[in-house]
């Protein structure tokens, strides 16, 4: 058991590292592409790939690259439902960076959100099952042969064409979550993929011959596949939408692809006890509500110096200094504002009512 929790104590290291790594990308990338719209070079979201003259853009993939072997070493150690949602660290890492470098403003929400992100991670941590059940490409071979995850296979692959092929051309550049879809569903496979062969190189490194496996390389051909889809459409999500709307939306589907997998094809969840389960879970849940903090209030000027005019209420209830507000739907609710102006004629300035058109 000292064994399989040093293990684990491994992968959390890594997994840790690996989203320090994944959130820096994401500002290296985008301020490459940023350098190139300026430039008047066509854009990743219009098809162009200018982007691999840019050495910031390659600054960008070598940083990815080294948090992703990071987090391909972290799924021979440790299991899926732990480094997966992990991936949310990466997400404080870029919306902390876009404050600084992007100038994407930070507020109080953001940095609440943060701090859920954190929390939601730890507690995922602590409830995490620190046992694997696959530790050879033999066992890999049969969980791969089981008919949930064929089922599971097929729905991702043929989903993934559809939205490449049909909904990509006319929605992509309109919602962002077409091009995001495309590669979480995506991912989850390239994440198994990288569990199969972290488990391989593992053997590899204790004297089995796995490079005879044609397993093995199936897995490395498939990877490089999924991989290179991925990063494709995640350039065309970064380069047509804001970076804050992007990371954490990704992080989202991406963990939810991942972990449906991971409870097809490894299983894990068996080995937990409910107490684990629902830990798990609630943690997940609690990073969600922090992304969720990060994205839907990013537009909102709220700040730490902020808070004491919301603490000094005034004599109608409304903070100090401000002024009261309401938001009202422009096609449910018309105006009633009552403009005065003085009358035609009158060289008194008698001032009589004129009721503003909707």
């Amino acid at each position: 058991m000292e064994v399989n929790r040093t293990d684990f104590y491994i992968g959390l290291s890594l997994a840790v590292s690996s989203s320090a790594f994944i959130g820096a990308s994401f500002i290296l990338k985008k301020k490459g592409l940023l350098r190139l719209a300026s430039k008047g070079s066509t854009r990743a979201g219009q098809g162009g790939y200018a982007y691999l003259k840019e050495w910031l853009w390659w600054a960008g993939l070598i940083s990815m690259g080294t948090g992703e072997a990071a987090n391909f070493a972290a799924y021979a150690f440790a299991p899926a439902t732990l480094v997966t949602p992990l991936g949310a660290l990466s997400v404080l890492v870029s919306a902390v960076l876009s404050s600084y470098f992007l100038n994407e403003r930070l507020n109080v929400h953001g940095k609440i959100g943060c701090l859920l992100c954190v929390l939601g991670s730890t507690v995922m941590v602590i409830h995490a099952p620190q046992e694997e059940e696959v530790a050879s490409l033999s066992a890999m071979a049969e969980k791969l042969k089981d008919p949930g995850f064929i089922v599971f296979a097929v729905c991702v692959v043929g989903s993934s064409l559809v939205l490449i092929f049909a909904v990509a051309p006319r929605f992509g550049q309109k919602n962002v979550l077409v091009y995001i879809l495309i590669c979480s569903v995506i991912g989850s496979l390239s994440v198994s993929c990288v569990k199969g062969l972290g488990i391989g190189i593992k053997q590899l490194f204790a004297g089995t011959a796995v490079l005879k496996e044609p397993l093995f390389w199936s897995l490395v051909i498939c990877l490089v596949v999924c991989v290179t889809v991925q990063i494709s459409y995640l350039n065309k999500a970064l380069d047509i939408f804001n970076t804050s709307l992007v990371t954490p939306i990704y992080y989202v589907f991406f963990t939810t692809s991942v972990m449906a997998c991971s409870a097809i094809l490894f299983k894990e969840w068996l080995s937990m006890t409910t107490d684990g389960i629902v830990g798990t879970i609630s943690g997940f849940l609690t990073i969600i509500l922090g992304i969720f903090l990060l994205h839907a209030f990013k537009d909102i000027t709220f700040s730490c110096d902020s808070l004491p005019l919301y603490l000094r209420k005034g004599p109608q209830g409304f903070p100090r200094g401000q002024q009261p507000y309401v938001a009202l739907p422009s096609h449910e609710v018309q105006a009633q504002d009552e403009t005065k102006l003085p009358r035609e004629g009158n060289s008194k300035g008698v001032w009589g009512t004129h009721q503003r058109a909707p």
